[in-house]
């Protein structure tokens, strides 16, 4: 049991389970019916997405500096009520069922994947 941190639209590993899209928008040109067909994602929850400030500071960080204030942005944004229940929520369910969340980026180092696996890990979830 545990969850997966993917890039939407990869191909699915074996196993793993439910895809939860954690992006503020859904795949553009892509008809909602086909989301699931084409490995986006199952099902779209925004609220553990970057807030529109935080992706644009994340999408013009240059230096390692600027990624740690988008790093802080995020976390902070993520320690609101309810996005803490979310991530608590998720960090149980890893204990007993298979699922992923994910993300469009390429590079999960320079995403906010990077942060979730952290923040899901730091809530003591069974993290693959």
């Amino acid at each position: 049991m545990g969850v997966r941190i993917v890039r939407l639209g990869s191909d699915r590993l074996r196993g793993e389970g439910l895809r939860i899209g954690t992006v503020r928008r859904p795949p553009r040109g892509v008809p909602k019916a086909k989301y699931a067909a084409q490995n986006w994602f199952d099902v779209w929850y925004p609220g553990l997405a970057p807030s529109p400030a935080a992706v644009a500071a994340a999408q013009h960080a240059g230096t390692e500096q600027e990624w740690a204030r988008f790093v802080r942005k995020y976390r902070a944004e993520m320690a609101a009520p309810d996005n803490r229940r979310t991530l608590d929520l998720l960090a149980a369910l890893s204990h007993h069922a298979n699922f992923s969340v994910g993300c469009y980026c390429i590079e999960e180092s320079r995403c906010h994947r990077s942060v979730l696996r952290e923040l899901l890990a730091e809530r003591g979830a069974s993290v693959r």
